[in-house]
């Protein structure tokens, strides 16, 4: 069961079918799609979230290899405006996320990000989390940077967009544990 997350400005509810529907219309955006991963058909299909939730991700969620949330600001809990998720790997996790185009720009995703990486390595157990991004996607290496994680690989990989240059972030669960205690050492008077 994927609890629901809460942080200062979000409310990361567990991923339901009845979500597709929104999702569908923030999610077929060039700039939001470009540095996903190949498995992503472009250009995006009518029933494209649908079929994902129904036929990939929340089987996995029921299988116990996946996480996903979905992403809502506390002042419109009604409302998504993106989505967060941990998969399970042989020796490690990964994070993937998106953002609806409206509220990029505002740290939200760094927001989501801390929270996911909290369940990533306190309730979910992992050691080690990875995540590819391509270099060109200064955004999402940002909210890397953001949280602590650090290069170990680059290669190249497939995005909707071509062939990129990719870089692989590390973050591991006491690198993870040492950041949160310094940050929140940061915020007492």
């Amino acid at each position: 069961m994927v609890p629901t997350l809460q942080t200062g400005r979000l409310i990361l509810q567990p991923l339901r079918l009845e979500d597709a529907e929104q999702a569908q219309s923030l999610f077929p955006h060039w700039e939001v799609v470009k540095f996903l991963s190949t498995q992503i058909p472009w250009p995006y299909p009518a029933d494209g979230a649908l079929t994902y939730f129904r036929d990939v991700a929340l089987p996995a969620v029921k299988r116990g290899t996946q996480w996903h949330w979905t992403l809502r600001l506390r002042e419109t809990p009604e409302e998504l405006i993106g989505a967060i998720g941990l998969i399970s790997k042989e020796t490690h996790a990964t994070r993937g996320f998106w953002l609806g185009l409206p509220w990029h720009g505002r740290g939200l995703m760094t927001e989501a990000a801390i929270a996911v990486n909290d369940y990533c390595f306190d309730v979910a157990g992992f050691d080690v989390l990875r995540v590819p991004k391509a270099v060109a996607n200064t955004t999402s290496r940002r909210v890397s940077e953001k949280t602590g994680m650090r290069v170990v690989a680059t290669e190249e990989r497939d995005y909707v967009s071509g062939r990129l240059l990719t870089e692989i972030w590390e973050l591991t669960a006491d690198e993870w544990r040492a950041r949160r205690a310094h940050l929140r050492s940061q915020r007492t008077p």
